[in-house]
């Protein structure tokens, strides 16, 4: 497999823009203890900095994703660069919450540039040329996260949060300009128009489900507001699919999720991007916590655990493309669902210190690569040319909803299972104590155990589904 010049350019400048998107979604992520005490709030309210930006890059890929297939997706992905270059300019520059969370929320809006990303690929490169292309792009998922986890700690130790959006800045626009210069337009087009209720619809009910998987920990998962938030988002989106099924011109074709392998390729990405994200939200604390809750390791030291795993995950991009080539996405899914049970399984029996979490996290870096290349490949090789868009902007949908289903457990385990700490004491007698120690909760080892067991259900569950899909080949159909 050999690209051609305009080819190599095009994914080269499609892979900048993932490495960028994942990076500007988890660079702030360390300084969420900081922005807390900058912005004079709580840890329940700065959720919203993680919360909004996956909100919006979850309903923004879904319309774009419509939008590239009418109106032209070089157009569409410009103009989706070009409100993410404007929000990463102010970034740094927000003087409350209110402000921050908005700006973050016209941020989430670059996320429409993968299934553009996609479609592109798929309208200009030959069959035997896509699961390479795709599988580089692929790969920017778990690479840009980390990378932003590891630079954006040091960023932030070192000069302060607001330099992740400053120095962010020259990369974005670089962006927009490469994308100006050297992408070309798509020829394929679709004749139809914006639907308006769809969009309504299905944005109230992903925004719904979504605020109350991100707000539960906080708000109770009995609370009366999290019970009205999931029966509205229920009562929304069985109306959307009324709704699609009379439309003129459906936002998402609901007979796309007809196809077995679209149905099922769907879910199994939600479980997989919920793996790699239980992996990006635990190692933090885990690592960071005093001991002996933790290993009370610096900021930068847990953002370089996750390095390794960013490396390898784009180095195999290249052998998980050849593998779903010669043997079909499926196969290539198979794999990389099998290597994330055994590193879950290593983080449950494994993680005695920095190195051997690193080691743990390297093998759920190398299972993200097959499993992200062969489910990407697998929606666009029976996907038709010309709902490519929206099937790619679905897609993305599922895949956030598991970015923030991950972290949402994840903290009803670590707030649920909890160790006292001593992290100082008052100088004064108590007793026949000349001290007082002071004490905080972090959580226990326990808390860790049982969501690497998640984890490792989670992910046999997938390995389940990925079996019932059709295997297909490279050029292939599979209903």
């Amino acid at each position: 497999m050999k690209f051609t010049r305009d080819q190599g350019i095009t994914v080269a400048v499609m892979a900048f823009a993932g490495l960028l998107v994942m990076y500007i979604e988890t660079m702030i992520v360390p300084s969420l203890p900081t922005l807390v005490d900058y912005f004079h709030t709580d840890y329940d309210s700065i959720s919203w900095v993680v919360t909004s930006y996956l909100i919006s890059g979850t309903v923004s890929s879904v319309i774009f994703g419509k939008l590239a297939d009418i109106y032209g997706k070089k157009k569409i992905f410009l103009f989706v660069a070009g409100i993410y270059t404007i929000a990463i300019i102010f970034g740094g520059f927000a003087n409350s919450l209110i402000e921050f969370v908005l700006i973050r929320t016209f941020q989430g809006a670059g996320m429409a540039m993968f299934p553009i990303a996609f479609s592109l690929i798929r309208d200009e490169f030959p069959p035997e040329e896509i699961p390479l292309a795709q599988g580089i792009v692929s790969a920017t998922f778990a690479g840009g996260a980390s990378i932003g986890l590891v630079i954006g700690a040091y960023i932030s130790q070192n000069y302060g949060w607001e330099w992740d959006y400053h120095t962010a800045i020259p990369i974005a626009l670089l962006l927009f300009i490469l994308s100006f210069r050297y992408l070309k337009e798509s020829s394929v087009r679709i004749k139809t128009r914006l639907d308006l209720p769809g969009i309504a619809l299905i944005s109230g009910g992903i925004v719904s489900a979504l605020i109350a998987t991100s707000e539960g920990q906080y708000w109770g998962w009995e609370s009366e507001s999290i019970f009205s938030l999931y029966a509205f988002s229920i009562v929304l989106i069985a109306l959307f699919i009324l709704v699609e099924e009379f439309a003129e011109y459906p936002l998402i074709d609901i007979k796309l999720l007809s196809s077995r392998n679209i149905f099922l390729t769907n879910i199994i990405s939600l479980f997989v991007s919920s793996g790699m994200f239980f992996l990006y939200f635990t190692i933090p604390p885990l690592l960071e916590d005093p001991m002996p809750a933790g290993f009370g390791e610096s900021i930068i030291t847990a953002g370089l655990t996750n390095l390794p795993a960013a490396i390898f995950a784009m180095a195999f991009a290249p052998l998980a493309a050849l593998t779903t080539r010669r043997m079909g996405p499926k196969v290539s899914i198979m794999f990389g669902v099998i290597i994330q049970i055994l590193s879950f399984l290593a983080l449950f029996f494994n993680r005695s210190d920095a190195i051997s979490i690193t080691e743990d996290s390297l093998l759920l870096g190398v299972g993200s690569s097959f499993s992200m290349v062969g489910i990407t490949n697998m929606i666009v090789m029976i996907t038709p040319q010309e709902k490519m868009g929206i099937s790619t902007g679905m897609n993305q949908l599922f895949r956030n909803v598991g970015s923030v289903i991950a972290p949402a457990i994840a903290g009803v385990l670590e707030t649920g299972y909890e160790q006292a700490v001593t992290v100082g004491a008052l100088p004064f007698k108590f007793g026949s104590l000349n001290i007082i120690p002071m004490f905080e909760f972090f959580p226990s080892s326990t808390a860790f155990d049982l969501i690497y067991i998640t984890g490792i259900i989670v992910a046999v569950f997938t390995l389940i589904l990925v079996l019932l899909l059709k295997g297909i080949k490279v050029g292939g159909n599979g209903k």
